[in-house]
């Protein structure tokens, strides 16, 4: 199998596939989710938000709402650490607030498995290498999430996107859903020390 055909007919095939049988199998998580969001946190349910996919294009990402809307005394919302705490917390530690992103896997806007769909704001801070992430569609999980997720620089974060780029293949994409399983199962790296998630990229020198 080459990689043209993998990459452009087998899997897109197979992400949507496994998404519609992946809906029908959650629709109970995915709305018992939702009401408990609902009754701990009020509206919205779901987190929406631009992202940079497949060569840069826009597309709004689907997520569980995972943080509160809590400000300051100056109407500023708290940071993401003082927001992000008991349903929240639980839902994102159990990566259900991803659920939601199976739609834009349906869509053709994200992948099982390739880089994570970053902020907008990033895009002018890649250099010529760090760009090539947009080679391929984002994915829900990827190579650098079961390498460190959360718990690694961007620096190397942005490595292992890379090295996915250039090694993509059915075998290492069947690899990357098994340890994501085994890390969820763990609970590692959800976050770096001190941060909800991660801190924000600056650009790197």
């Amino acid at each position: 199998m080459s990689l043209l055909v993998y990459r452009n007919y087998i899997k897109p095939f197979l992400d949507r596939t496994l998404a519609i049988a992946l809906l029908v199998v959650s629709a109970p998580i995915m709305a018992g989710v939702a009401l408990l969001i609902y009754m701990c946190m009020g509206r919205p349910v779901l987190f929406c938000q631009r992202r940079p996919g497949k060569d840069g294009k826009i597309f709004t990402i689907y997520k569980f709402r995972t943080m509160t809307d809590e400000r300051d005394e100056k109407g500023r919302l708290l940071p993401d650490d003082k927001r992000l705490k008991g349903v929240g917390k639980l839902i994102r530690a159990l990566s259900l607030d991803e659920l939601p992103q199976l739609f834009n896997v349906l869509k053709g806007e994200m992948s099982f498995v390739g880089p994570r769909p970053l902020l907008e704001e990033y895009l002018p801070l890649y250099n010529a290498r760090q760009r090539r992430r947009h080679d391929v569609l984002p994915g829900i999980t990827g190579w650098a999430q079961v390498n460190g997720r959360n718990a690694i620089s961007w620096e190397e974060k942005f490595e292992y996107d890379l090295w996915y780029v250039e090694h993509q293949s059915f075998a290492l994409d069947l690899k990357i859903v098994w340890l994501t399983l085994l890390k969820v199962l763990k609970r590692e790296g959800i976050s770096q020390t001190g941060e909800a998630t991660m801190e924000k990229f600056k650009g790197s020198r």
